[in-house]
Parts: structure tokens; sequence; C-alpha cells
């Protein structure tokens, strides 16, 4: 009886472990996966309210040229997109974006050109 119950036990160990990683199939591929770092959907009017804010006060500050930036705002999220001129000038970006009230979150995914 001892016997059987250590092969039993035996068969379990060796099995189980294929039988969880074995899961239902459906012949289709998976979704890609979502970045989280970016924007998706399309703007409420309180994201694109924030959004026009932001941008105007980009604009509005002179002592860089944050013109080619693009801002998308998602959920209180500040996407901040696009090429400046330095690095000094992507921190300025994002702190600017921080100061309009109402953003919760600045993801600043601007580039520095080289």
């Amino acid at each position: 009886m001892k016997t059987v119950k250590t092969i039993t036990l035996g068969l379990m160990v060796m099995v189980l472990p294929l039988l969880i990683s074995c899961g239902p199939t459906t012949g289709k591929p998976p979704p890609p996966p979502q970045p989280v770092s970016t924007p998706t959907g399309v703007e409420t009017p309180q994201d694109a309210a924030l959004s026009k804010a932001v941008k105007e006060k980009l604009l509005a500050d002179k002592s860089v040229n944050l013109s080619p930036v693009t801002v998308e705002t998602r959920k209180g999220t500040v996407y901040l997109t696009g090429r400046v001129a330095s690095l000094d000038a992507r921190e300025h970006a994002a702190k600017i974006a921080w100061q309009v009230p109402g953003v919760q979150t600045v993801l600043n995914h601007l580039q520095v050109e080289d």
C-alpha cells in the first residue's frame, strides 16, 4: 500500500506542473500589450481642457522654445511628447505642466535633439 501511495505522489508531482502550465487555447494570438505610459482612447472634455491649459502655459513661456511639445491628457495624467533642444528644456516643460491646476501626474516622453 505504501508503494502505491509513493508512486501516486510521484506521478502527481511530475504531471501537476504540466497540467497547470497548459491553458485553454483559442487559436488566436494574444493581443499586443499596451504600454502603460502612453495615452489610450479619446480625451474627455475635462482632459482636453487640461491639455489646452498646459499647452498654453508652455507656449507662453519664452525662456525656451516649447512649441514642438505635444500634450495629451487622460484622467488627469499629462503626457508630454515631441522633441526639444536641450535637457533643460525637457525638464522645464515638465515643471510648467505641474504648475497647471488639475494635473495629477506628468509623464515626460520628450526627447532631446542630437
